[in-house]
Protein backbone atom coordinates (compact mmCIF):
# COMPACT_ATOMS: atom_id res chain seq x y z
CA UNK A 1 0.00 0.00 0.00
CA UNK A 2 0.80 3.54 -1.07
CA UNK A 3 -0.30 6.79 0.79
CA UNK A 4 0.14 9.60 -1.34
CA UNK A 5 -0.53 13.06 0.34
CA UNK A 6 -0.84 16.48 -1.20
CA UNK A 7 -0.28 19.43 0.93
CA UNK A 8 -2.53 22.37 0.82
CA UNK A 9 -5.06 24.42 2.30
CA UNK A 10 -8.99 23.09 3.26
CA UNK A 11 -10.51 26.83 2.62
CA UNK A 12 -12.18 28.01 -0.94
CA UNK A 13 -9.91 30.94 -1.00
CA UNK A 14 -6.63 29.23 -1.06
CA UNK A 15 -7.90 26.69 -3.97
CA UNK A 16 -5.98 28.38 -6.92
CA UNK A 17 -2.98 29.53 -4.95
CA UNK A 18 0.46 28.54 -5.45
CA UNK A 19 0.40 26.38 -1.49
CA UNK A 20 -2.12 24.20 -3.13
CA UNK A 21 -0.66 22.95 -6.07
CA UNK A 22 -0.30 19.83 -4.23
CA UNK A 23 -4.09 19.66 -3.21
CA UNK A 24 -4.65 19.93 -7.12
CA UNK A 25 -1.54 17.24 -8.15
CA UNK A 26 -3.66 14.55 -5.64
CA UNK A 27 -7.02 15.73 -7.37
CA UNK A 28 -5.13 14.62 -10.39
CA UNK A 29 -4.27 11.57 -8.59
CA UNK A 30 -7.70 10.61 -7.57
CA UNK A 31 -9.17 11.37 -11.27
CA UNK A 32 -6.37 8.75 -12.87
CA UNK A 33 -7.60 5.89 -10.21
CA UNK A 34 -11.36 6.64 -10.62
CA UNK A 35 -12.16 7.70 -7.35
CA UNK A 36 -13.61 10.39 -5.30
CA UNK A 37 -12.38 12.12 -2.17
CA UNK A 38 -15.22 10.64 -0.29
CA UNK A 39 -14.17 9.93 3.14
CA UNK A 40 -13.02 12.16 6.19
CA UNK A 41 -10.66 10.24 8.03
CA UNK A 42 -6.85 11.30 9.95
CA UNK A 43 -7.71 15.41 9.46
CA UNK A 44 -7.51 14.63 6.01
CA UNK A 45 -10.21 13.67 2.66
CA UNK A 46 -9.40 10.34 1.84
CA UNK A 47 -9.82 8.43 -1.41
CA UNK A 48 -8.97 4.87 -1.91
CA UNK A 49 -7.88 3.23 -4.96
CA UNK A 50 -5.46 0.65 -6.87
CA UNK A 51 -2.76 0.53 -9.37
CA UNK A 52 -1.53 -2.76 -10.32
CA UNK A 53 -3.05 -4.40 -7.48
CA UNK A 54 -1.87 -2.05 -5.10
CA UNK A 55 -3.92 0.00 -2.75
CA UNK A 56 -3.47 3.63 -2.92
CA UNK A 57 -4.75 5.71 -0.45
CA UNK A 58 -4.88 9.55 -1.54
CA UNK A 59 -5.43 12.04 0.57
CA UNK A 60 -5.98 15.83 1.07
CA UNK A 61 -4.64 17.03 4.79
CA UNK A 62 -7.21 19.70 6.37
CA UNK A 63 -4.80 20.34 9.39
CA UNK A 64 -3.79 23.52 6.98
CA UNK A 65 -0.07 23.70 5.62
CA UNK A 66 2.20 24.41 8.56
CA UNK A 67 0.31 21.59 10.70
CA UNK A 68 0.36 18.78 7.75
CA UNK A 69 2.66 16.21 9.96
CA UNK A 70 -0.15 15.73 12.06
CA UNK A 71 -2.69 13.90 9.68
CA UNK A 72 0.13 12.53 7.87
CA UNK A 73 1.18 10.70 11.14
CA UNK A 74 -2.26 9.69 11.74
CA UNK A 75 -2.40 8.33 8.05
CA UNK A 76 0.41 6.28 8.36
CA UNK A 77 -1.03 4.77 12.01
CA UNK A 78 -4.17 4.42 10.52
CA UNK A 79 -3.23 1.99 7.32
CA UNK A 80 -0.01 0.40 9.17
CA UNK A 81 2.20 1.50 6.96
CA UNK A 82 5.56 2.71 6.74
CA UNK A 83 7.53 6.09 5.78
CA UNK A 84 8.94 4.24 3.05
CA UNK A 85 5.67 3.96 1.68
CA UNK A 86 4.62 7.84 1.47
CA UNK A 87 4.55 9.88 -1.10
CA UNK A 88 4.41 13.51 -0.47
CA UNK A 89 3.34 15.97 -3.11
CA UNK A 90 3.88 19.98 -2.92
CA UNK A 91 4.72 23.22 -4.27
CA UNK A 92 8.08 24.25 -3.56
CA UNK A 93 9.70 28.59 -3.95
CA UNK A 94 12.88 27.10 -4.56
CA UNK A 95 12.34 25.57 -7.66
CA UNK A 96 11.60 27.30 -11.43
CA UNK A 97 7.88 27.65 -11.69
CA UNK A 98 6.30 24.38 -13.60
CA UNK A 99 8.66 22.27 -13.15
CA UNK A 100 8.79 18.80 -10.96
CA UNK A 101 11.49 17.18 -9.04
CA UNK A 102 11.46 13.97 -7.14
CA UNK A 103 13.40 12.87 -4.32
CA UNK A 104 13.61 9.34 -2.02
CA UNK A 105 14.99 11.52 1.40
CA UNK A 106 15.58 14.35 2.04
CA UNK A 107 15.25 17.84 4.12
CA UNK A 108 12.32 20.02 4.00
CA UNK A 109 14.25 23.05 2.89
CA UNK A 110 12.38 26.43 3.08
CA UNK A 111 8.46 24.50 3.14
CA UNK A 112 7.15 24.46 6.28
CA UNK A 113 4.57 22.14 5.62
CA UNK A 114 7.47 19.56 5.18
CA UNK A 115 9.12 20.99 8.33
CA UNK A 116 5.95 19.70 9.99
CA UNK A 117 5.42 15.93 8.61
CA UNK A 118 9.02 15.57 9.21
CA UNK A 119 8.96 16.30 12.67
CA UNK A 120 5.52 14.71 13.21
CA UNK A 121 7.26 11.01 11.46
CA UNK A 122 10.27 11.69 12.73
CA UNK A 123 11.65 10.68 9.75
CA UNK A 124 12.92 12.39 6.06
CA UNK A 125 12.91 9.50 3.88
CA UNK A 126 9.97 8.70 2.04
CA UNK A 127 9.51 9.82 -1.34
CA UNK A 128 8.83 13.96 -2.14
CA UNK A 129 7.38 15.38 -5.51
CA UNK A 130 7.94 18.77 -5.45
CA UNK A 131 6.43 21.13 -7.96
CA UNK A 132 8.52 24.77 -8.74
CA UNK A 133 6.74 27.47 -8.56
CA UNK A 134 9.32 30.18 -8.46
CA UNK A 135 8.88 33.10 -10.74
CA UNK A 136 12.06 35.18 -10.96
CA UNK A 137 9.63 38.01 -12.27
CA UNK A 138 8.14 38.23 -9.41
CA UNK A 139 9.53 40.07 -6.03
CA UNK A 140 7.03 40.05 -3.17
CA UNK A 141 7.80 38.13 0.32
CA UNK A 142 7.71 34.18 -0.39
CA UNK A 143 4.64 33.77 1.84
CA UNK A 144 2.71 36.48 0.31
CA UNK A 145 3.90 34.96 -3.49
CA UNK A 146 2.88 31.41 -2.20
CA UNK A 147 -0.55 32.51 -0.99
CA UNK A 148 -1.46 33.90 -3.99
CA UNK A 149 -3.53 33.24 -7.27
CA UNK A 150 -1.56 31.17 -9.93
CA UNK A 151 -1.87 33.89 -12.89
CA UNK A 152 -3.93 33.13 -15.69
CA UNK A 153 -1.03 33.07 -18.35
CA UNK A 154 0.60 30.10 -15.96
CA UNK A 155 -2.30 28.31 -15.25
CA UNK A 156 -1.77 25.84 -18.24
CA UNK A 157 1.92 25.40 -17.09
CA UNK A 158 1.02 24.26 -13.52
CA UNK A 159 -1.96 21.87 -14.41
CA UNK A 160 0.71 20.18 -16.48
CA UNK A 161 3.21 20.49 -13.78
CA UNK A 162 0.43 18.79 -11.12
CA UNK A 163 -0.47 16.11 -13.99
CA UNK A 164 3.14 14.83 -14.28
CA UNK A 165 3.46 14.53 -10.64
CA UNK A 166 0.24 12.55 -10.20
CA UNK A 167 1.81 10.61 -12.73
CA UNK A 168 4.99 9.90 -11.09
CA UNK A 169 3.73 8.95 -8.26
CA UNK A 170 1.67 6.38 -9.50
CA UNK A 171 4.57 5.42 -11.41
CA UNK A 172 6.23 4.82 -8.21
CA UNK A 173 3.09 3.39 -6.54
CA UNK A 174 2.76 0.82 -9.09
CA UNK A 175 6.16 -0.05 -9.09
CA UNK A 176 8.95 1.38 -10.91
CA UNK A 177 12.34 2.22 -8.56
CA UNK A 178 12.28 6.19 -7.66
CA UNK A 179 15.35 6.38 -9.44
CA UNK A 180 13.87 5.24 -12.82
CA UNK A 181 10.82 7.82 -12.41
CA UNK A 182 13.22 10.45 -10.76
CA UNK A 183 15.36 10.02 -14.89
CA UNK A 184 11.87 10.37 -16.49
CA UNK A 185 9.93 12.81 -14.66
CA UNK A 186 12.70 15.45 -12.79
CA UNK A 187 13.17 18.82 -14.69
Amino acid sequence: MYIIVGLGNPEEKYLKTFHNIGYTAVGDVADKLGVKFKKKECESYVAEGYVGGEKIVVARPLTYMNCSGRAVKQLLAKYKTDASRLIVIYDDYDIPKGSIRIRPEGSAGTHNGMRSVIAEIGTQKFTRIRIGIRDCEVNIPIINYVLSEIRRDDYDLFISACGRAANAALAIASGKTVENVMTEFNG
